[in-house]
């Protein structure tokens, strides 16, 4: 038979490879050869010393050795699971195959065998339409004489287990085999290159191996846990580009086929970004609503909730879709004369995300405070849409508050060059929060403390690297807390005085004030990455109390950026990370005060694994208070839902846990 493992020409190709791992592995269990005796010398003491020494010596080098090779092969492991990640993620955006979120060999190849027009079955069972099932079973693996499997175009795939149930020759082949090795089972040609980096990729792990074969175990054991909980709603973020610059619906078929996708999957509501730069772009206090007037309406068609967001920043392009969305051009034109109305940082770069707190009341937008600025906006947009707010339509306002329409500042901007797990950099040095800072330095009787630090390092530093945030650094002298805590009152104080002004324009509306998750150097004393954010939250200080204070006075619902990504082994050494410890001191003092608490996925969560974790913070197990999320807001990717790039059944069981209805047959998509 041309298939069988047994051919002699499949045999031929392993041979070469097999010859190579067994000389390799008996060059490498050949005993030493014995020390030699120094001739001319006695056994002197001296001599036994400095044989000692050298003993020693190469003791201690050998351990080094061993722990750099240890680090090495970490390095290699997070490369290959990287390099695996990217190919499933352009197959899944690409090539629309309907991958699982823990994807393996295995199911890429049965959607290639799907793709090519064969059947693939449940347990690997793989035959062509007219084919018997029985035969097909004779045809595991059917690779013909001097040619790849894949490259015959007549390949069947199975499952792991199958496989190796199917096929015991495998293991007969040679039993110095590496796991990497085994690779030759399936792909019998490769040149030296290849060889290389097939070695490098997670498929060929052990690790990967178990992943494989208890994939499809893992999401019933997690079933029965969610089952019953807390019903917590689930809203989708919509893409920004159905809106252009000039406020128009430029594909409202484009919006029902995503509005039927979601409604499909049984989301309660959607969430919709009204930008400042789109609707009052062009000249002062003239707003246009046209755009967003056709798409709520065509929301309202599908029965969705709706979330509507003050989106008073800029869009970068990768936040929201394709789309790249500036503040208004006559800000901008405002900024040519003035940039100080800008954020700034030492070095006097501007930057145009978002508008500087130092301006709230200062009258240099045509006549404009800041304040005035964002009241008009807001009164603009209720004015408009009241009709909305009387049927209910509108069940919460988000009020952006500083960059991504996070309470942060603009630190961590990639338009600055910026790149995690950077520190950023104070963004404090326009003229307007200068004089701010030389007001409560002279109010503090050192007005010599009127200046940001001049050794916080640049955006991409990290704490040990500069003398303010290094530990015992300046950061917690005289003046660096003084700094810190004029630094961070300025966030608070733009929090109060706008959130006071939505108050008045949407009186019996909830508020939505969203909280960045700044999880990076949070292992450090210093906290570095939140201070320049404007949390004052080193190790010895709570710096979300006085925020969460003052959002508790407006009685607002706080949204949390939930990371969804496990923070472990090197990535912790590299960023002094912990996620989790960040998200529970904001969750429990939030919960702890009364507030309402919300969460939004970060955009780098869509997997099985992460899902899990961010359903186990929506809904506490071991709290008896019973706390748990009032509804989560979900981030697609850039036209995810319509390019298929998002496991739906993945997503859905996401929603059904959210839900507290998960059904018995549901399974892993």
């Amino acid at each position: 038979m041309s298939g069988s493992l047994n051919d002699d020409s499949f045999h031929q190709d392993l041979q070469p490879r097999a010859n190579n791992v067994s000389d390799y592995l008996s060059h490498q269990l050949q005993p030493p050869p014995p020390p030699r005796r120094p001739r001319g010398f006695s056994a002197t003491a001296a001599a036994i010393g400095q044989t000692t020494s050298r003993a020693s010596a190469t003791g201690g080098k050998a351990k080094r050795e061993r722990e750099k090779e240890k680090e090495r092969t970490k390095l290699r492991e997070r490369h290959r699971r990287a390099i695996t990640s990217r190919i499933l993620a352009g197959l899944r955006q690409y090539g629309n195959f309907p991958l699982p979120a823990r994807a393996d060999m295995n199911d890429v190849l049965a959607a290639l065998a799907r793709e090519a027009g064969w059947v693939v079955e449940a347990d690997g069972t793989t035959y062509r339409h007219s084919t018997p099932p029985s035969q097909s079973q004779e045809a595991a693996f059917p690779v013909r004489s001097g040619e790849s499997p894949i490259s015959s175009g007549s390949f069947k795939s199975c499952s792991i287990k199958a496989a190796l149930d199917c096929q015991p020759s495998v293991h007969r082949i040679d039993e110095s085999l590496s796991p990497a090795s085994l690779d030759s089972v399936v792909i019998t040609e490769r040149d030296a290159k290849n060889e290389k980096y097939a070695a490098l990729s997670p498929l060929n792990s052990a690790h990967c191996l178990e992943d494989q074969l208890t994939q499809d175990i893992r999401p019933r054991e997690n079933e029965s846990q969610f089952r019953g909980t807390p019903y917590v709603p689930v809203y989708v973020m919509l893409s920004t580009g159905f809106i252009n610059n000039f406020c128009l619906l430029i594909d409202p078929d484009g919006v029902r086929q995503e509005l039927s996708h979601l409604k499909a999957l049984n989301v309660d509501g959607v969430i919709v970004d009204c930008w400042w730069g789109i609707i009052e772009a062009w000249n002062p206090q003239k707003y246009v609503w046209s755009g967003y007037r056709d798409l709520f309406n065509i929301i309202r068609e599908f029965k969705l909730k709706l979330q509507v967001v003050m989106a008073f920043h800029s869009c970068e392009g990768t936040e929201s879709g394709d789309a790249f969305i500036n503040l208004p051009q006559w800000v901008l034109e405002i900024g040519k004369e003035n940039p100080d109305i800008f954020f700034t940082d030492r070095e006097g770069r501007r930057n145009e995300d978002c508008l500087s707190w130092g301006i709230d009341k200062e009258r240099v937008l045509r006549g404009r405070t800041g304040m005035e600025v964002y009241f008009d906006f807001m009164r603009s947009f209720h004015t408009e849409f009241n009709d909305l707010f009387a049927e209910g339509f509108v069940s919460a306002i988000e009020v952006g508050l500083g960059a991504s329409g996070e309470l942060k500042y603009p630190s961590f901007s990639k338009r600055m060059g910026w790149s995690y797990p950077g520190i950023g950099e104070f963004q404090c040095y326009d003229k307007y929060l200068q004089q701010s800072l030389r007001k409560a330095a002279g109010l503090r009787g050192h007005s010599f403390w009127a200046r940001g630090p001049d050794n916080s390092g640049q955006y991409n530093s990290r704490p040990h690297e500069s003398g303010f945030f290094c530990e015992r650094g300046d950061y917690d002298s005289y003046y660096g807390r003084f700094f810190l805590q004029w630094y961070a009152q300025m966030l608070i104080y733009h929090v109060d005085n706008v959130l006071s002004l939505a108050s008045l324009v949407f009186e019996e509306t909830k508020f939505i004030v969203k909280i960045p998750a700044v999880y990076w150097c949070y292992k450090t004393s210093s906290h570095a990455a939140e201070l320049t954010a404007g949390f004052y939250n080193p190790s010895n200080q709570d710096g979300y109390s006085p925020v969460l204070d003052v959002l508790k006075k407006h009685s607002v619902i706080v949204k949390l950026v939930c990371s969804g990504m496990p923070v472990t082994g090197q990535e912790v050494d590299d960023t002094l990370a912990d996620p989790e410890s960040l998200s529970w001191q904001i969750l429990n003092s939030a919960w702890d005060r009364g507030l309402t608490v919300a969460g939004e996925n970060s955009l780098s969560c869509y997997d099985r694994e992460g899902h899990m974790r961010i359903i186990d913070m929506a809904k506490p197990r071991n709290d008896s208070d019973r706390h748990h999320f009032s509804f989560f807001a979900y981030r697609q990717q850039p036209a995810a839902l319509i390019q298929g790039a998002v496991c739906f059944p993945e997503l859905d069981y996401f929603i059904k846990c959210m839900h507290g209805e998960i059904v018995d047959d549901l399974v892993p998509c």
